[in-house]
């Protein structure tokens, strides 16, 4: 009796349906934001609204975390994170370089973000980093997987939001530390000279990661094959991480040309902060933060004045909408006790020390060097190695140190 061999090709699992209540409460959130702000500010703020959940789709449905990807580097030499940041800050530089050293876009001004270099933003940028670890996620990884239904980065967000708000207060003490004073390579050496630096830069990185994972493993990390395809993924998910730094590049580019400046997202964290300081009867107006005109105005006016908070308020929602398209929305109440701790601490770290460096790892990292801003240079420098730090700390609070990238942006 001879037995007989089948060779079968294994069945994916089957990815679960569309989540209808959700996707639809997300669309109504959606559609009622794009109505209300195109009502009492205007049609372009909600065109931002709108760009801001386009951010959050992308980073969820790419699992484009910034946290994660330095983790997994530092823990186990795996660099596809890093690498994906490289390439689509080298898009983004390709695309922004040019328009800075005009200063004009479609007829309309546009500049970079580019802040000084001092005490202040190392140790802020060390702190974040720190941050980042425990806290779970930076400052796109918060407000996305908040969003997408973790209640542990809802601690996080709020506590982001505290750390912000006293970075805001304390920041002319900081400020008047050792430092530099702005320094745009852009303007320093010229558009094409500051690209080629920052292209050589950008893939001497990469390359780095390439030889490391090599050397470690022997081979690099192979994604895992899609289990949908066609429009089914694009609307569903999920997406190579490649997809997403393009698309995080682009709408980058599209929030440059909507609103005169580069994406960011923890300037809103300290204006909700300090509106909610005034409202418990703190004089946060008197913070020198608040002195400048454009500033008082903001904490005066309605936060859906003010870009920065409406494109936040943009990623959450379209974060929502990824996870019930994916069916991946499940909130879950309970949280370890060490975890949230973690996410209490990492928050107020984050919050503190993105004040501290004049932004985080998206409007000090990724548009401060598309900007062409050195501070964004020495920023993730800086906070690099408060990664290092708080990926060795991790443990402490119960937190996973995982060896191959996951799909979050924890």
């Amino acid at each position: 009796m001879s037995a007989t061999t089948f060779n079968e090709t294994p069945t994916l699992p089957r990815p679960p349906g569309v989540q209808a209540m959700a996707a639809l409460a997300a669309g109504a959130l959606l559609l009622a934001g794009v109505a209300w702000i195109s009502q009492v500010v205007s049609g372009r703020q909600a065109a931002l609204y709108l760009l801001g959940a386009a951010l959050g789709m992308v980073l969820y449905h790419a699992s484009f975390g910034f946290t994660s990807a330095w983790r997994v580097f530092i823990a186990d030499r795996r660099g596809e994170g890093l690498r994906a940041q490289m390439f689509m800050l080298a898009l983004a530089a390709l695309l922004f370089f040019p328009v800075l050293a005009q200063g004009t876009l479609f007829g309309e001004p546009v500049r970079g973000l580019v802040s000084p270099v001092g005490v202040s933003v190392v140790f802020g940028a060390f702190l974040f980093g720190i941050g980042m670890q425990l806290g779970g996620g930076c400052a796109s990884g918060t407000l996305y997987t908040a969003g997408g239904g973790s209640v542990r980065m809802v601690l996080t967000l709020l506590f982001f939001v505290v750390g912000s708000t006293l970075g805001a207060a304390h920041l002319h003490w900081w400020a008047s530390l050792p430092s530099l004073p702005p320094i745009s390579l852009v303007a320093l050496w010229g558009p094409w000279a500051a690209l080629a630096a920052n292209l050589v830069v950008f893939a001497l990185i990469a390359g780095i990661t390439v030889v490391l994972e090599r050397r470690r493993h022997g081979r690099l990390v192979q994604a895992a094959a899609p289990v949908r395809h066609g429009l089914g993924r694009f609307l569903r998910g999920p997406w190579p991480v490649l997809a997403g730094a393009v698309g995080l590049a682009l709408l980058n580019f599209a929030t440059l040309a909507l609103s005169g400046r580069p994406w960011g997202i923890t300037s809103a964290f300290a204006l909700w902060g300090s509106k909610a300081a005034v409202a418990l009867g703190i004089d946060a107006a008197s913070w020198p933060y608040w002195s400048a005109p454009a500033q008082r105005a903001a904490l005066e006016g309605s936060v859906l004045n003010d870009v920065t908070s409406v494109m936040d308020f943009g990623i959450i929602v379209g974060a929502l909408l990824a996870a019930a398209l994916a069916g991946r929305y499940a909130p879950k109440l309970g949280v370890p006790l060490r975890s949230a701790l973690a996410a209490v601490v990492g928050g107020l770290v984050l919050g503190y020390g993105a004040r501290l460096a004049y932004g985080c790892n998206i409007g000090a990292y990724f548009s401060g060097i598309v900007s062409g801003s050195l501070h964004g240079w020495v920023w993730m420098v800086a906070a690099f190695f408060g990664n290092v730090l708080g990926t060795r700390i991790r443990p402490l609070f119960g937190l996973e140190v995982e060896r191959v990238p996951r799909q979050t942006g924890c």
